[in-house]
């Protein structure tokens, strides 16, 4: 059992070595980029990475208060769905269309997630790493292309 200062030391040690893997590796645009803290640039659209001491999770987190930009960003990941998995080399995401997250908003997601690993042990790291990297890179090369149908629903 871990005090809440070892879990968030060992998480900031984590997320500091997936950054410094990570770094080198350009976006497909060709530029630098923080894979750790992925910026869309379209406000209510965000990737999130996320492990614990159970599972580790990968999300597109559709956030937006504003609900009919809400859904009409959810309907345009809809419509991107084929090239989503191509990219991905995936089908097996997990669509949520409208839920609540931690802090009660509405939220709606597409996420994977493994189970049975832990953030907390050193020797799972690079399984963690390893499930991360291929999925946020895919994202990035997604996003590259499909933003820009995004940016016009704004």
């Amino acid at each position: 059992m871990y005090s809440k200062q070892e879990v968030s030391k060992l998480k900031q040690a984590f997320w500091t070595t997936f950054g410094k893997y990570m770094k080198p590796i350009l976006s497909a645009d060709g530029e630098i980029i923080s894979w750790s803290n992925y910026k869309t640039g379209i406000p209510g659209i965000s990737f999130k990475m996320d492990a614990d001491n159970q599972t580790a999770s990968i999300a597109i987190v559709i956030s937006h208060t504003d609900i009919t930009l809400h859904r009409e960003f959810y309907n345009q990941f809809l419509l991107h769905k084929t090239m989503l998995q191509a990219t991905l080399d995936e089908d097996d995401w997990h669509w949520q269309k409208e839920t609540t997250d931690e802090y009660g908003r509405l939220v709606s997601t597409i996420s994977k997630q493994v189970d049975n690993i832990s953030v907390l042990r050193q020797e799972d790291w690079p399984t963690v790493i390893s499930f991360f990297k291929p999925r946020i890179i895919a994202l990035d090369e997604f996003w590259s292309m499909a933003k820009y149908a995004f940016e016009a629903v704004m």
